[in-house]
């Protein structure tokens, strides 16, 4: 139940009892009014903006507009009262027992509440992390598969059918450099002494395949030239460390659907098939760049390179797709990737990239909009960098990585369950720092602790009233007389609850999950204030000692509270807590 579109659907159908008594011209457009929360909550429950939006093409004032419709809508049992304001926006107080159906509704639905049809089964594509296969997951990786993994699963909450995709960079000359990485540390393990040049991988994660190729091939390998064992290495490399990605991510909770390998799309023919359907549409030629920007015109070499035209589709610039040497550059293949994904018929594609990568933003939408003529729409998420504390300080790079904090260094130290949360609690834009001495705080101030505290709480609500022998079953808190939640503090967490659906819906819309991670914080401080208050004034006790029927309504409330948290973290991947320690 989406309350806000319940009285949305209210104001629609008055509107047009108001055509049908000629109140109204009919040809209005209904479709830009809202129903939301107002800017102030002094003001009302609910404000509509059906009067400033329909004036004009009504050929009407808004007041005259606005003090008709809520005249009408006064009617309705569920709205107490309906105010003009200013201009002509209508300020709407519902009846107490509206709010306290909510609860009844979240009882009812269970973590299904607030679940929703916004999506309406189109198929939906979200690519994220796909590191480079040439070591573990570090920590920019790593808030790319959270932000990526909790979108997803925000989409699939509000009706989209959702694919989980990785896409392997294994078709670049970095899984060479891996291989040649790799080999060292084999004659590593076969006796001699390496030095790693710069641009090797000399993290302590490859001592292993080192050794684990010494006992496949003992000293078979050593002083042979590189043509006699690159192939192999790479191949036995790159399989290796995939290896080790999936177990990082298996660790932090993520599970993709699809792994898809750029190697396949060379020697196959799809590099060329989704380059020739671009030139069938006109869009690939052979041409000059100009000189890029900060150059000199006498540093500049231009040379004759086969482009596509990109600027037709919203980029800066036409970015090349072949070298002047007749070898395909970086982008070409990304094409064919999307090409692919545009045949496989999603309706929407998502991509999850890191900051560094906010340069390839237009030319790829400018090609996934070329190759589906417009018809498949692009969405790309870059995530901001994360700076890591401990102590105070800034946390030391992992000997085990080389040159980086690994994914596993954040998951052993805080759980997947703080690492997760945590990676949510700012827009995934936005610079995010993680104190590790912070996020495994107990107070107010920790946004992970204060949400799992309160889901454990009403956990432990439950287990005294079980005690106290009141019956708390779902079953028989969806018959309690919820019309004794009247104070003003149980009325307002469930405002809070019933904003849920709608939540969903915003954060579905824009791709933002860290909504969702607000949103439970703001229901968790609601709750916490609720609770805080029935140690000062009884009547506000989950447990109302020899009352079982105002208990039974309260810990209903309580229950509410708890189940939408547990969907919240749902979406997240974080798991409710029962207790806390």
């Amino acid at each position: 139940m989406n309350l806000f579109a319940e009285i949305r659907h209210l104001i629609i159908a008055t509107l047009e009892q108001m055509v049908a008594q000629e109140a109204l011209p009919a040809t209005l457009n209904f479709d830009p009014i809202t129903a939301e929360p107002p800017r102030d909550a002094a003001h009302g429950d609910m404000a509509t903006n059906a009067a400033m939006v329909l004036a004009k093409p009504a050929g009407m004032k808004p007041r005259d507009i606005a003090e008709a419709l809520a005249a009408q809508l006064q009617n309705d049992p569920r709205i107490t009262s309906a105010e003009v304001a200013g201009p002509g926006f209508i300020n709407l107080r519902l009846a107490p027992s509206v709010w306290q159906n909510v609860a009844r509704q979240v009882l009812s639905q269970g973590t299904d509440f607030g679940r929703a049809i916004l999506g309406a089964g189109q198929r939906v594509n979200v690519e994220y992390v796909s590191a480079n296969p040439t070591g573990p997951l570090h920590v920019g990786h790593t808030r790319g598969a959270v932000f990526g993994d909790a979108l997803a699963s925000l989409l699939d909450f509000a009706g989209y059918d959702v694919t989980r995709e990785y896409y392997i960079n294994d078709g670049g000359a970095q899984v060479d450099v891996l291989a040649r990485s790799v080999y060292l540390r084999y004659l590593e393990a076969n006796g001699k002494e390496v030095a790693f040049p710069d641009g090797t991988y000399p993290g302590d994660y490859l001592i292993p395949l080192g050794e684990a190729l010494a006992k496949m091939y003992g000293d078979k390998l050593v002083d042979q030239p590189e043509s006699e064992w690159l192939d192999d290495i790479r191949e036995f490399a790159t399989d290796a460390m995939m290896n080790l990605i999936r177990d990082d991510l298996a660790a932090l909770g993520v599970e993709m659907d699809v792994f898809y390998s750029e190697k396949s799309l060379y020697g196959t023919g799809q590099i060329e098939a989704a380059i020739a359907s671009l030139e069938a549409k006109g869009l690939i030629y052979e041409g000059v760049l100009e000189p890029p920007k900060g150059k000199k015109p006498d540093d500049w070499e231009p040379r004759e390179q086969t482009l596509f035209k990109s600027t037709e589709h919203g980029d800066d610039v036409d970015r090349p797709v072949k070298k002047s040497d007749g070898s395909w550059t970086y982008f070409a293949p990304d094409i064919a990737y999307h090409y692919d994904k545009v045949s496989r018929d999603f309706d929407m594609l998502i991509d999850v990239f890191g900051a560094d990568h906010g340069g390839y933003v237009k030319r790829m939408k400018a090609a996934v909009s070329a190759l589906s003529d417009g018809h498949v729409p692009l969405d790309i998420k870059l995530t901001q960098l994360v700076k890591l504390f401990k102590n105070g300080e800034p946390f030391k790079m992992s000997k085990r990585a080389g040159t980086f904090v690994t994914l596993r260094d954040v998951v052993d130290q805080v759980g997947p369950d703080v690492t997760r949360f945590v990676m949510l609690t700012r827009k995934n834009d936005a610079m995010l720092d993680f104190d590790f001495d912070k996020v495994l705080e107990q107070s107010r101030e920790n946004p992970v602790f204060y949400v799992q505290y309160a889901h454990a709480r009403v956990a432990s609500i439950l287990r005294k009233a079980e005690e106290a022998g009141v019956e708390v079953a779902d079953a028989t808190l969806l018959d309690a007389d919820l019309s004794k939640l009247d104070h003003e503090a149980e009325i307002g967490l469930l405002r809070k609850l019933a904003e849920w659906p709608r939540l969903v819906e915003t954060a579905a819309r824009s791709n933002e999950p860290h909504r969702v991670a607000f949103y439970l914080y703001e229901l968790a401080s609601d709750f916490h204030s609720l609770y805080h208050l029935g140690r000062s004034e009884d009547g506000l006790r989950a447990l109302q000692e020899g009352d079982a029927a105002t208990s039974q309504a309260k810990i209903a409330l309580s229950r509410a509270v708890a189940i939408v948290i547990a969907a919240g973290l749902g979406i997240l991947g974080v798991t409710p807590a029962q207790e806390m320690r």
